[in-house]
């Protein structure tokens, strides 16, 4: 099984730039990168921070970007995202529930189970998980017992060091939580995040952590700094996760500009 995961997308409407870059122009090259990979992904994933302000605008061309992908798409929000924009962009992807809850979801029909976590506070830019979701989370764990298990969701559960991004990651509590029920579940085989606009990865209680790079601007690897950076001169990047049946193998792929 292949998974392509793209993250923090940060599409904007027509004509706007973030950091200088033209977000929607490198979407549309990561897209285009995914869409000549021989074989083709079984599933794409789009783990947040997929428009730049939350508008309907945006999300409009956002569904154009990801049209040519010719495999299901699942999508989480960031916290630059809105939920409620993103349901009404959204209404045939029949696993996004209706409501104004949190986009949580669990998708069985893969060779690998996929459960996706909404780790956003809106109004906010870290996250967090309430005691429902978490409740949710072990109960899908369970209607996929026996099976390989693949968790995604925007904020990272760890430090990764890059200060200003770690006071904006999953908070802490949320994150000693969801440690706990991972801790339990040796099936599941990797959690992948974005957010931090770097490919990072880390064992955390039993799994592996992994962050996906962002298809727009990496952010500068800066271990002291107190503001985030982009890293303009890095090119748009995106993950390719490879499912043998007993491993999975974590590909990072740069798109020339």
């Amino acid at each position: 099984m292949l998974i392509a995961q793209i993250s923090d997308l940060h599409v904007t409407a027509a004509g706007m730039r973030v950091a200088g870059v033209d977000t929607s122009a490198t979407l549309a090259r990561c897209v285009e990168n995914i869409g000549r990979m021989d074989p083709q992904p079984d599933v794409v994933l789009a783990t947040g921070d997929l428009v730049e302000s939350g508008s309907r605008a945006e999300y409009l061309r956002l569904r154009n970007l990801l049209a040519p992908l010719r495999a299901p798409v699942y999508v989480i929000p960031g916290n630059h995202d809105d939920r409620g924009a993103l349901r009404e962009a959204f209404p045939d992807h029949a696993y996004i529930r209706p409501g104004d809850g949190p986009i949580d979801y669990a998708i069985d029909r893969h060779e690998l189970g996929l459960i996706a976590l909404d780790t956003t506070i809106p109004g906010a830019d870290g996250g967090a998980l309430e005691a429902p979701q978490l409740a949710w989370f072990e109960s899908a764990l369970q209607e996929m017992a026996g099976r390989a298990v693949l968790v995604f969701l925007h904020h990272p559960p760890i430090m990764t060091g890059i200060r200003c991004m770690d006071e904006i990651a999953l908070e802490a509590s949320s994150a000693a939580r969801l440690g706990a029920v991972v801790a339990r579940e040796p099936r599941i085989e990797r959690i992948v995040c974005g957010h931090v606009h770097r490919g990072i990865q880390a064992r955390w209680h039993g799994t592996v952590v992994s962050i996906c790079p962002s298809t727009a601007f990496q952010g500068v690897l800066n271990l002291r700094g107190d503001a985030f950076d982009a890293a303009t001169d890095e090119p748009p990047m995106y993950q390719v996760h490879y499912w043998n049946g007993g491993e999975l193998v974590t590909h990072t792929v740069a798109v020339a500009r």
